[in-house]
């Protein structure tokens, strides 16, 4: 099977809307996703013995230097595009599947060629393209897959569908092509000349050199327009004729069908969150190093009432056991229904909740309690909730699988038990009794009748095991154990009591909000149909597009697939370049149906305590940050007024006195003037002074209360944007000024703070050295495309590298800070507790008669979490709402 790779990644990059497929770091991946999707598929269905895939070097070809205009009408290829081949060549490496280019040829003759020397060897050839000219290699023994919709549909092309079609045979396809022409190729046929006139001539005359040697017997005006582009049917039949003695890299036996290689596949498709796709694969094709069937020793067994505390007397007294819980959970609360328990050894048992007696509920909770009795679980938080719901205490917990691989890779979009079995233990969650006494492996489940969810816990729990051992080892040889055990689990504890304590809130506030937006809303939707004399559907892309650049003949936007952006960030440049009402109402319209959408999302998640219940997620961001969904609390709007005015209905809860709010002023640009060292970045901390009016002081050579409010509002964005890997374009564009500008501010702030530059620098360079950044706990992010020789990949990375060690050490600050303010509280025997996370700020609920203990604990706690150069300034507000407590 011969693959046409630019052609099909071309077909799916069109076939997929490329703003849909992008990953964290804005690499459009439509191309990618399309390209795999049809492999795994013409894989699956053509089962093919040897694989390759051939692509275009560049348009420089001997086709090129015979004709100048050969496809020089192609328009550039989209920005979206930029960088997604040399992605699907990845691919194809981590499927082990040979890729060919040849310079000064193109890939129709690479295939043409292969099909050649295959049909040499008695060998049938299926060709998978979007151009016609690999017609002309249609016989027999090879077959075309030509897509009709997309990448998904490909109809099959024999030598009868091509006469059917054409009214001509393979052979003869080619001089037929040559008289009608190929737009795409920029090759112009005879005017007047379609399909049918062509097929007429060619079957009548015999070939086409019969007809151009004949050509003055045509009569009639196609027979004039055919002698007047004589040279041109030449041509085009020279150009369209493909190349079939190339001497290539690559032998048919290179191109055998390999199995995967599961390690790349896995990095790649995390890398691209390719999780679906991934499924796929590994449901379509063995892995390529884990024999099938590859599983778990198990000898498990379901214990009857009043066996479990022998159970755990004989196989979970003094050694590591793995737990899995079967259940449900969320919304700070839970429910466990059954619990599997396996050990190393392979003995397993599982016991459904409801069953337990007296005996049994006592052994369980003086187990789960025991802080010497070691547990392994995964993705535990959701768990202990259920496991708190039913009375009983977790102690002892010495791994989570799920954060000891997200440490390990923080860049995975998924933390699944089967991926990381397979990826770890190169075993698959199943049974295997193979090697062993199959009477000793037998599930017992008293009554006879094997129980699949049963099984499957006991694997599940048995895998755990297992992974704790071989996670801790790979932590413990990088120097990241710590990270583990003291910094991810015992927060995973306290994120778990914040999800159950949840945080009240008052609906007839959320009520009148949703009122007053919705009015709001209406109000700009009705202004803006006025701006232009109609109604017009505001969300839809299709008719603001229409608007805007036809009836207004506006300046137009980036160019996408279906027309010119519309997105927030277009448009709301194109409002300070033109100014237009129209535009104005618009941006309105759409903050104001964020806001209802926030108060309305806010007022469906209030529980029946009257409080919502958020849940923490610690494995999404790769830098270390917090994460927080249903509902995602971290993402209320605070930028304008409106948007503050939603923390108003935050309230302090019953049996509480108030809410207390404390954030870290400056925290990112803190610990980066301790990570340069630079000494007038420090200095300007340590002055006590605005830190943004030092700064610009310092850039623009100027007194103190002589800085102007632009040149602060400068040197704020270049601060802001430091860790970010802010251009002079992007730069410009915040501040509404030119380029030109921009760079010369850039580089005065780079003059002044000499050691910030040097760092920003150093970050990079030792970066691509070593392949990975850390925060000042050890946390590392790895960054592979550091090295890529793909541009746009590269310097993606770069910007990652730059924001990983300040934004990840700033979530370690913070994480400390609540791990050690929540055990303050703790040891105190106070009441008070923290409720919320939102980057770097904590909100806690007080008391009674417990304010001023509790704020020199918040301040002490939060503000030595680090040992900077640079002080940690804690700023702390109090009130009855959240709003309240601002500061």
């Amino acid at each position: 099977m011969l693959i046409d790779g630019h052609s099909m990644a071309y077909r799916a990059f069109y076939a997929l809307p490329a703003e849909n497929f992008a990953t964290a770091s804005g690499q459009h991946t439509n191309a990618v996703y399309g390209f795999t999707s049809m492999l795994i598929n013409v894989l699956r269905d053509e089962q093919p013995t040897h694989v390759a895939v051939a692509f275009d070097v560049s348009r420089a070809t001997f086709r090129a230097e015979q004709y100048s205009a050969y496809k020089a009408t192609r328009s550039k290829s989209p920005d979206e595009f930029a960088g997604q081949v040399s992605l699907i060549q990845e691919v194809l490496d981590a499927l082990n599947v040979v890729h060919v280019s040849l310079d000064g040829y193109e890939a129709d003759d690479i295939i043409a060629t292969l099909t050649d020397q295959a049909d040499q060897r008695g060998w049938t050839s299926v060709v998978v393209t979007g151009d016609r000219d690999t017609f002309q290699l249609v016989d027999d023994h090879t077959t075309v897959l030509y897509p009709v919709r997309g990448v998904s549909e490909l109809s099959r092309i024999t030598p009868a569908a091509i006469e059917a079609k054409y009214g001509v045979g393979p052979k003869q396809y080619p001089e037929l092509a040559a008289l009608v022409g190929e737009t795409s190729d920029n090759l112009p046929g005879v005017p007047g000349v379609g399909v049918k006139t062509a097929a007429k001539w060619l079957t009548g005359y015999g070939s086409l050199e019969n007809l151009l040697i004949r050509a003055d017997q045509v009569r009639g005006k196609v027979g004039d327009s055919l002698r007047a582009h004589l040279d041109d049917v030449r041509r085009n039949r020279q150009l369209n004729h493909l190349v079939r003695g190339l001497a290539l890299p690559v032998s048919l036996d290179d191109l055998a069908a390999r199995s995967y290689n599961r390690d790349a596949v896995h990095r790649l498709f995390d890398a691209l969150e390719f999780r679906v796709l991934r499924d796929r694969l590994l449901e379509t094709f063995p892995i390529d190093d884990a024999p099938v069937g590859a599983g778990f020793e198990l000898a498990g067994q379901r214990l009857r009432p009043g066996e479990l505390a022998g159970w755990l007397a004989a196989h979970a007294a003094g050694k590591l056991t793995g737990l899995d819980a079967v259940g449900r959970w969320g919304s700070g609360t839970g429910e466990l229904s059954a619990v599997a328990l396996a050990s190393a050894d392979g003995a397993a048992c599982w016991f459904e909740v409801a069953d337990l007696e007296l005996a049994d509920e006592q052994a369980l909770a003086g187990w789960l309690a025991d802080p010497e009795r070691g547990k392994a679980m995964h993705a535990a938080k959701g768990p202990l909730l259920a496991i708190w719901q039913h009375g009983w205490q977790l102690a002892g917990l010495v791994c989570d699988s799920e954060l000891a691989a997200y440490l390990l890779r923080p860049d995975q979009r998924s933390y699944d038990l089967a991926d990381l079995s397979i990826r770890h233990l190169k075993r698959e969650l199943r049974v295997d009794p193979s090697g062993a006494d199959p009477e000793q492996l037998m599930l017992d489940f008293g009554d006879g009748s094997p129980d699949e969810q049963a099984e499957a816990a006991m694997v599940r729990a048995r895998a755990i095991v297992d992974l704790a051992a071989a996670l801790v080892g790979e932590l413990d040889a990088l120097g990241q154990r710590s990270l583990l055990d003291e910094v991810e689990m015992p927060l995973q504890f306290i994120l778990a009591r914040m999800e159950r304590s949840g945080i009240a809130l008052d609906t007839d506030v959320l009520d009148g909000l949703y009122a007053e937006f919705d009015i709001r809303v209406r109000a700009a939707e009705q202004a803006a149909w006025e701006a232009v004399g109609k109604q017009v559907n505001l969300g839809s892309p299709k008719q603001l597009q229409a608007v805007l650049f036809d009836q207004l003949d506006l300046p137009r936007t980036k160019k996408i697939k279906s027309g010119y952006t519309t997105d927030a960030e277009a448009l709301e440049g194109l409002y300070a370049r033109t100014e237009h009402p129209f535009l104005a109402h618009l941006l309105a319209h759409r903050d104001s149906v964020k806001l209802r959408q926030a108060v309305e999302g806010l007022r469906k998640a209030v529980q029946d305590d009257g409080r919502v219940h958020t849940t923490y997620l610690q494995t999404i961001a790769a830098t270390g940050r917090l994460s927080s969904a249903d509902p995602n609390l971290q993402n209320i709007p605070i930028r304008t007024d409106e948007g503050r005015r939603v923390r108003a209905a935050f309230v302090v809860g019953a049996g509480f006195e108030a809410l207390l709010s404390a954030d870290y002023s400056q925290i990112e640009m803190r610990v980066m003037a301790d990570a340069s060292g630079d000494t007038d970045l420090i200095e300007a901390f340590r002055s006590g002074v605005d830190f943004h009016t030092v700064t610009a002081s310092k850039v623009f050579g100027v007194p103190l209360d002589e800085v102007t409010g632009s040149q602060r509002a400068g040197v704020k964005q270049m601060n802001y944007g430091l860790a970010y890997g802010l251009s002079a374009y992007g730069l410009s564009t915040r501040l509404g000024v030119s380029v030109g500008e921009a760079r010369e501010l850039m580089d005065d702030y780079f003059t002044t703070f000499g050691g910030v530059r040097d760092y920003l620098n150093e970050i990079v360079a030792q970066a691509r050295r070593t392949g990975y950044t850390e925060t000042i706990l050890g946390r590392r992010r790895y960054l592979p495309d550091l090295t890529s020789s793909n541009r746009q990949r590269r310097e993606m990375a770069e910007r990652m590298a730059l924001n990983a060690p300040i934004q990840g050490s700033a979530a370690d600050i913070i994480k400390i800070a609540m791990i050690r303010l929540d055990d303050a509280l703790t040891r105190a025997g106070l009441r008070s507790r923290i409720l919320l996370q939102i980057h770097d700020e904590l909100v806690l609920e007080v008391a009674p008669d417990e304010r001023d203990v509790v704020t020199e604990l918040v301040r002490e706690k939060m503000a030595g979490a680090a040992d900077l150069k640079v002080p940690l300034d804690v700023s702390i507000g109090y009130g009855d709402t959240w709003l309240a407590a601002a500061h």
